[in-house]
This record gives C-alpha cells, structure tokens and sequence, in this order.
C-alpha cells in the first residue's frame, strides 16, 4: 500500500506527539535550511526529539518521506487564470516562485510524475484550466511548459549554489573572467558569441524566465491558429 493511502499509526501516549505531517514539516525545515543532504530519518527524528525507529510506520524509507515532501509543497501550487494561456502561465510561475521559497524541490522535480493528493490536485487545476483545448494539445502543451519551468528553476538553482560555493555572485564572476574573454575574442575565433556578450541583451534572472515563457506560449499559441488542434 503506498504511503499516500497507508493509514497511520493509532495515537499513543508518548513523550511527543507524533504525526505523518509533523514529520514532513520538520523535514521541509531541514531541507529548506540546508539542502537534501540534510534530511534523513534520523535527523527528522531528531528534530522531533523522537527515537528514529518512532518514524517508522508514518513513513518507511527516505523515497517516501522526499514525495511527501514535495506534495506538501504542492498543497501551495494551483494555477489560475482564464483560457489555456492565463493558466498555463500562472502554473509556470507558481512553481517557479515554489523552488524560490524551497530550493531543494528543483532537484526533485521531474521523472516519473508524483502521485499524491495535492500534487494531483495541482495537475487537475491545469487541465481544468486548458479545456479550451483537446487533450491531444492540452497534455503536450503541459509537458511542454513544465520541461521549460523544470529546466530554468534549475538553472537558477545552480547560479544561486555556484555563487555560494565560489562567494561570487554574477557581476564578481564577470569581472573575474572578462579578461580571459578579451584575450579568447581577440582571436577571432568566437565572432558569434563576441557579439552577444557585447551587446545582446543582459537580463536578471526573473526577465529571462518570463520572456522564454511567453516565446513558448507564443508557439503554443501559433500552432493552435495554424490548425495543429482543434479548441473545444
């Protein structure tokens, strides 16, 4: 029986109370103080200032506890909006602000798609949303934007841990690597690259995030007016 339907525990007198969502609390604290290294049963357990082996029967290994996790954050993730583009925007940026508050859930999104309550809940939200489309547009449409969201959270993810582990951030980086640039442009090798470092755009984070978002909904947009499917 998996954890989502797996009943827990009857309560039982004890130094601490003890439940699935006081466990999952105390992890998400870990997590969002110290990344994923920092959650283990054990530390959970002693975050509770519980035995370790309490643990066991509200959850039965760490893959459970992460998916329990990351529905709780889920719980916070429903788009809105009218019509396809509205909703699918709003999905795209509520995740995105999701990972801002829990940066650790960049790493787990993702993969085979997470099943429980609140992440379905999320998932229904979207396809009520986008019933404008057939499905035969509204699902790649999904997967479409969420391989956009998945791979831009990262990305500022990692900016984020590389200016954390180097004690660089961007601009500092930039000055540190402008000479080598220089001596590897004067070559002549990289006109291409030369030219957008000199005078293409230079975007924060957020901005570059929003505009990749609407160029995709553009396109989603453009096939739906060239006939690729059909609105209901």
């Amino acid at each position: 029986m998996l954890v989502w339907e797996r009943p827990e525990p009857p309560e039982r007198p004890a130094p601490a109370p003890l439940s699935r969502e006081a466990i999952v609390r105390a992890a998400v604290r870990l997590a969002d103080a110290d990344g994923l290294d920092a959650v283990s049963l054990r530390k959970v357990a002693g975050a509770l200032d519980v035995g370790p082996m309490r643990l066991y029967g509200y959850i039965d290994t760490k893959e459970e506890l992460l998916d329990l996790m990351v529905d709780a954050v889920y719980a916070g993730i429903r788009p809105e909006g009218d019509g396809w583009r509205e909703v699918l925007r709003s999905h795209a940026e509520t995740v995105r602000r999701a990972v801002h508050r829990h940066e650790w859930l960049a790493d787990l999104l993702g993969g085979r798609p997470q099943l429980g309550p609140n992440t379905l809940a999320s998932g229904n939200a979207v396809l009520t949303g986008l019933t404008d489309l057939d499905l035969d547009t509204a699902v790649p449409a999904i997967s479409a934007v969420n391989a956009y969201v998945i791979g831009a959270v990262r990305r500022e993810v990692g900016e984020r841990r590389a200016e954390r582990t180097s004690g660089l951030d961007r601009r500092q980086w930039q000055a540190a690597y402008g000479p080598y640039l220089e001596r590897t442009f004067a070559s002549g090798r990289f006109p291409a690259v030369e030219s957008m470092v000199r005078d293409g755009p230079h975007l924060d984070a957020g901005e570059t995030f929003r505009i990749g978002l609407e160029f995709l909904l553009d396109g989603i947009a453009a096939r739906l007016s060239g006939g690729g499917s059909t609105p209901r």
